[in-house]
C-alpha cells in the first residue's frame, strides 16, 4: 500500500445540513442536490459526506455514536488565519472546542467541532511547508 490517503468520508446525521455547513465554510462541490453522497476536492484528496447509517453499514462497523478516535486537520499559513477559519466555522454552526492559541510544539492551533461531532484542528505549523495548492510537506 502506498503511503497516502485518497479519501476521508464523514458520516453525517443530515446530509443537507452537513453539505450546507461545509459550503458555508467556502467549500464547493459538483454534487447534485439529490445525490446521496457529497464530494469535495480538498487539495490532493477528497472529503465526502455520507449518511452515518449508510457509512456504518458499508464499512461493517457498529456505530456506538461516540467519537471514533480521529481528528481532521486543516493547516493554514499564519496564526491570524487560524483565528479567521475558527470564526468562519463558528458562524457556519460549528462549536469552538479550543480557541486558537500557541502550542507546546511551537505552532498555533485551535479546534472546532462540526454539527455532526467531527473535530477539526486548524493549525499553523511553522515547521512544515504549505504549498500554494494547499498540500503539506514535513519540514520547512
Amino acid at each position: 500500500m502506498e503511503q497516502r490517503v485518497s479519501l476521508v468520508t464523514l458520516g453525517v446525521a443530515d446530509l443537507a445540513q452537513a453539505r450546507a455547513f461545509y459550503q458555508d465554510l467556502g467549500w464547493t462541490t459538483g454534487a447534485e442536490p439529490d445525490d446521496d453522497v457529497v464530494f469535495f476536492q480538498a487539495g490532493g484528496m477528497i472529503v465526502a459526506l455520507w449518511g452515518r447509517d449508510q457509512l456504518a453499514d458499508d464499512t461493517v462497523v457498529k456505530d456506538t455514536g461516540g467519537w471514533g478516535g480521529v481528528t481532521l486537520a486543516h493547516n493554514v499559513r499564519s496564526p491570524a488565519e487560524v483565528d479567521a477559519v475558527l470564526e468562519r466555522a463558528e458562524t457556519a454552526g460549528a462549536t469552538i472546542a479550543r480557541p486558537g492559541a500557541e502550542t507546546f510544539w511551537g505552532g498555533y492551533s485551535g479546534v472546532f467541532v462540526d454539527p455532526d461531532g467531527h473535530p477539526w484542528e486548524i493549525a499553523h505549523n511553522p515547521h512544515w511547508t504549505l504549498a500554494d495548492d494547499g498540500s503539506v510537506r514535513l519540514g520547512s
